[in-house]
């Protein structure tokens, strides 16, 4: 990957509906190397797919916690099971494994307090291999959905 693939990364990221012309364009680069390129990123997944980012509280999604989870085990088992419960709730938008305690960051989305309430205490409590789970609210976003910082 070269400083133009960069390039190509970093507009995409910013703007994911742009044409290959436009990206062209904006790169310095004619449509057809351009468009050479953005297929190779994609075929090698560097470029993973292309999404819109929805506002949630346009969809009523108003209220948003981090959930830490501490597992009662970390064997493999233990973990596989977990991570395919976790996968299979929708309002977890996000799921990190992590190092040291907690075992994971649970980022959840649902339209209210009392609607995060009933999911925690109908599933999030109820996930297997769950010794404890600890969460707190999320009051404002300060950084948030950011492109990926350029790499030399």
């Amino acid at each position: 990957m070269d400083a133009l693939d960069r390039k190509i990364l970093t507009e995409l990221q910013m703007d994911g509906r742009l044409t290959v012309t436009e990206l062209a364009a904006r790169v310095q680069l004619s449509v057809s190397p351009c468009h050479r390129r953005l297929r190779d990123l994609e075929r090698t997944g560097a470029i993973r797919g292309y999404r819109a980012v929805v506002d949630p509280a346009a969809v009523g999604l108003n209220f948003e916690a981090l959930v830490f989870v501490t597992l009662r085990w970390e064997d493999r088992d233990t973990v596989s099971t977990f991570e395919q419960a976790v996968a299979a709730v929708p309002q977890v938008i996000q799921a990190q494994r992590l190092f040291g305690d907690p075992d994971y960051i649970l980022r959840v989305a649902t339209a209210d307090l009392a609607a995060f309430q009933e999911l925690y205490d109908r599933h999030l409590a109820t996930l297997p291999g769950v010794q404890r789970l600890t969460s707190t609210l999320v009051m404002k976003h300060v950084v948030n959905d950011r492109p990926l910082p350029e790499q030399p």
